[in-house]
């Protein structure tokens, strides 16, 4: 596998974290949004990765790139509250909450973080070993 692989690979990577820490701190930001109806009220949102496929055989190969194929809702309930007094209260009194488990959600930024920092870490180490082939080049 040649270097430029092994970089497509590691920023392909990096380009699916950055998605993943975008929705989760677009979750995160929203968890304590309240709406008055299910329609209104936002709902967790959960990015959706693929492996690309090798383009001469169709097939997935070692060491294939990921790409972020959609973002979509999660169908997990929302939470439902009496509170009559709250302003955007139906009629019955309801409000709704995000379906937002913020812990979950806190470990999936945890685990994306790492994710994207072992990739930086991959593109640092190609440089450096280019950088030592130029220089046993130069000897």
């Amino acid at each position: 596998m040649s270097f430029k692989d092994i970089s497509q690979i590691a920023g392909s990577a990096m380009a699916a974290q950055s998605v993943r820490l975008n929705t989760v701190a677009s979750n995160l930001a929203n968890a304590d949004s309240v709406g008055g109806s299910e329609a209104e009220t936002y709902r967790a949102r959960k990015p959706v990765f693929a492996a690309i496929l090798d383009n001469g055989s169709g097939k997935l190969t070692p060491g294939s790139q990921v790409q972020v194929l959609d973002v979509v809702e999660s169908a997990e309930p929302l939470r439902k509250a009496y509170e009559p007094d709250n302003p955007v209260a139906d009629a019955d009194g309801m409000v709704y909450y995000p379906n937002v488990n913020q812990v979950a959600e806190m470990t999936d930024m945890m685990a994306a973080s790492r994710a994207f920092e072992t990739n930086v870490e991959v593109l640092g180490r190609i440089k450096s070993m280019q950088a030592s082939l130029l220089r046993l080049g130069e000897s």
